[in-house]
């Protein structure tokens, strides 16, 4: 997709001060999109003088529907959510209530808008319940993104919304990510700064992930608003399976320092794992990964030294 199905068309984006937000706005700015940038707090990020910033509790249903009413979005692209694991335990309500119930309060207030088209970022880690068996999640997190994805589907039968559900892998690139690729690239620039000693702690070294460009993702999920099929669910991956060894062993070799790394445990398996007939939904809409997995970490290590006052190499 080049983009020119979207110029001029005004496009919504939740979560927008996040680390994939951040490079959703600026795609959507580039290819001449009005984006409205939703935030929770002003003044996190600036996005320029060509992008409306809009400040909105998304927990807040009147505040959801003003926004709405406001901006008239044609599209929608709902990235914003509580995503961690660790917070799910010591609040599983709040984390119920930001991935579940502000959708709802996204979803009924653009009925109103029925040409509007949404996006809904999901998660593959969440829970799939068995037939037959009392509900199991492992944790709170993955029963939030499943009964995201119930409710989202569930408006659009009950009300003819155009929503679908997009499920990204393991996003890396440059920016505030919280991922394994970025917490290692903060290590290894602390060590050639600081002359860290202590190890950084990775589990086995063949426990695998599907690992996807975050710039990649943001294009996947302009392919879906404008073509993606209403009610479907399309995992946004990369399609291979990498191990952490090859992860530390590829950065490692970006860096001359000496770098301590420790290895704990085993193999927990692969994450996110599907068959490839499942990974083709998108393919079969014209998107395909562009980056290649080595810049990916190429430049998430440029961007930490960069934001640590080292000029990258």
């Amino acid at each position: 997709m080049d983009g020119e199905e979207l110029t001029g068309k005004k496009v919504l984006i939740t979560g927008a001060s996040g680390f994939t937000g951040r490079h959703a706005v600026a795609y959507f700015k580039a290819i001449g999109a009005a984006v409205a940038a939703v935030v929770r707090r002003p003044a996190i990020h600036s996005f320029g003088d060509d992008v409306t910033v809009h400040v909105c509790d998304l927990n807040d249903k009147q505040q959801v529907r003003y926004l709405i009413d406001e901006v008239k979005p044609d599209y929608v692209l709902h990235l914003a959510g509580k995503n961690s694991v660790p917070d799910s335990w010591s609040d599983p309500l709040l984390v119920l209530e930001t991935n579940v119930m502000a959708v709802l309060y996204l979803l009924d207030a653009l009925r109103s808008y029925p040409a509007s088209r949404t996006v809904i970022v999901g998660s593959r880690l969440k829970y799939t319940p068995e037939p037959g068996r009392s509900p199991q999640p492992p944790h709170p997190y993955s029963l939030s993104k499943a009964l995201e994805e119930m409710v989202s589907l569930s408006w659009t039968s009950l009300f003819g919304q155009q929503i679908m559900l997009a499920e990204p892998g393991n996003l890396i690139g440059a920016g505030p990510s919280t991922g394994i690729c970025s917490l290692l690239a903060r290590h290894i620039v602390a060590c050639e700064q600081e002359g860290k000693t202590e190890a950084f702690r990775l589990s086995g070294r063949d426990n695998t992930r599907d690992f996807l460009d975050v710039r990649d993702a943001v294009r996947a999920y302009a392919t879906l608003l404008v073509q993606g099929t209403t009610g479907n669910v399309y995992p946004v991956v990369s399609g291979t399976e990498r191990s952490l060894g090859e992860i530390a062993d590829t950065l490692l070799a970006m860096t001359e320092a000496k770098v301590p790394v420790r290895w704990d445990g085993a193999s927990s398996g692969p994450d996110g794992a599907g068959d490839q007939e499942e990974f083709s939904a998108l393919r079969k809409l014209g998107w395909q990964p562009l980056i290649p997995f080595t810049q990916s970490l190429q430049d998430i290590l440029s961007d930490v030294r960069t934001q640590q006052g080292r000029p990258t190499e």
